[in-house]
């Protein structure tokens, strides 16, 4: 029992890795996707207008555009680091331009994908992923 609740023991640590950054990056994708929906596009581009952005189609094809790719890019492990940056600034700008910043509760969504960003920034992509392929070395971490 004293090794599960030790910080140094790791449980299934590369693939539960892989498997959140998996699905995250298929979320982002997922919401990302509706940038092929036109009349979708026209909703968020007036609500942008509501909200005074200034060219607000352009901004909505944007950030659309950055929740797919960046979405795609993390699903893979590709480029993870610089991946997760646009995620961060997209759902920042949800959360905080087009929310409240009420991140405790209205808000709350976006700004979990900005701190599992934030992570997958600090961690990196885990060793099941084409940035480990490409750019890796043998040992990641040591861990099992």
């Amino acid at each position: 029992m004293k090794q599960f609740f030790s910080p140094s023991n790791t449980i299934w640590y590369h693939q539960g890795i892989a498997l959140v950054r998996v699905f995250v990056g298929f979320f982002m994708a997922y919401h990302g996707w509706e940038i092929f929906n036109e009349k979708q596009m026209s909703d968020y581009a007036k609500w942008l207008t509501d909200l005074h952005f200034a060219e607000p189609l352009l901004f909505a094809y944007l950030g659309k555009g950055a929740e797919l790719i960046s979405g795609i890019l993390i699903m893979v492990g590709l480029f993870t680091r610089l991946a997760v940056l646009p995620m961060i600034a997209t759902m920042l700008v949800i959360a905080f331009g087009m929310g409240k910043g009420k991140v405790y509760y209205e808000d709350q969504h976006p700004f979990m994908f900005v701190l599992i960003g934030a992570i997958f920034f600090f961690i990196g992509p885990g060793k099941w992923s084409l940035d480990q392929i490409l750019f890796g070395k043998e040992d990641i971490h040591s861990t099992k």
